[in-house]
């Protein structure tokens, strides 16, 4: 494959997510989807509201989220919808949990390496296109979390992300974290079910990434970690792939003193392995070409 462009902006605005997007010139067709991470309660480092009022405007979207699979404020449709209304994620936007109600669909996994099915919440058929806006950070189980990541876990329905955690053993969250498998397979069921999220929009994606409040835990986080490195920029693509591996080259590449800390995290879990797998389903490459914006 060629390589994909990345883009990359020092500042960190609003102003500058729109700037970020417009510059990769695709315009999302229909009725847009925007997927965040909504940030477990306690969590002090996630993406606020108002930092996303400027896109979500800009490309006339939804913000969409799912319920999660472990315990806390976020897995039942119920206590998530309270804590949407707390975090403010209802008083500026338009917003869908998308497994807020079931069934879930069932989507195919084409070539996968562990998983063969993908479950996502059935609102996902509202939608024509998504912006997929993740906040790059560590991740306790994934190493780290960034767009593969919000394409996977964060697009499963609760049923899907204890699917993708079992590797696809389990859909029971209350028994999930009794027999986890190897954490390879973990990480390939995430490509997996990335691959199958990006197969689904069949091209109708872009993906930002804000390399900002990164701390080695992720946004699910009740209990985080303050930030170990200084802020570092917005990243923009079409290539799930390529703005993953540009974030973690970033950080490879940084002078931050607290880089060290932050790649522990990443490597003692393996975490750009999904990268690789991710890479080897050929839904994007790890080889980029980064342009800078002003």
């Amino acid at each position: 494959m060629e390589k994909s462009k990345v883009y990359f902006c020092k500042q960190i605005t609003p102003e500058n997510i729109v700037k970020m997007y417009k510059i990769l010139g695709k315009e999302l067709p229909g009725k847009v989807a925007v997927k965040v991470h909504s940030g477990e309660e306690g969590n002090q480092n996630y993406l606020r509201p108002e930092f996303m009022k400027d896109i979500v405007d800009y490309v006339k979207g939804t913000i969409v989220e799912c319920n999660t699979a472990y315990e806390g404020e976020r897995n039942t449709t119920e206590k998530h919808l309270k804590l949407i209304e707390n975090h403010g994620w209802n008083k500026s936007f338009d917003f869908d949990l998308m497994d807020e109600e079931g069934p879930d669909i069932s989507i195919p996994v084409p070539n996968g390496k562990i998983l063969k099915e993908d479950f996502l919440g059935k609102n996902i058929e509202k939608y024509n296109s998504m912006l997929v806006i993740s906040h790059f950070k560590g991740h306790p189980m994934g190493g780290y979390g960034g767009a593969l990541k919000q394409l996977s876990i964060g697009c499963a329905s609760s049923v899907g992300k204890t699917w993708i955690h079992s590797a696809g053993k389990n859909k029971d969250q209350y028994t999930l974290w009794d027999n986890l498998p190897k954490q390879d397979e973990f990480l390939e069921s995430m490509a997996d079910a990335a691959s199958a999220v990006v197969n689904y929009f069949k091209g109708n994606m872009a993906f930002i990434n804000v390399m900002a409040n990164m701390s080695v835990d992720c946004d699910c986080c009740s209990v985080a970690e303050d930030p170990c490195m200084q802020d570092i920029g917005i990243l923009a693509s079409l290539d799930p792939v390529a703005i993953d591996q540009a974030c973690i080259d970033l950080v490879k590449n940084s002078n931050d003193p607290g880089k060290d800390h932050f790649l522990e995290r990443v490597n003692s879990r393996h975490g750009t392995h999904t990268i690789d797998a991710a890479a080897e389903l050929e839904f994007g490459t790890k080889e980029y070409e980064l342009i800078n914006v002003e």
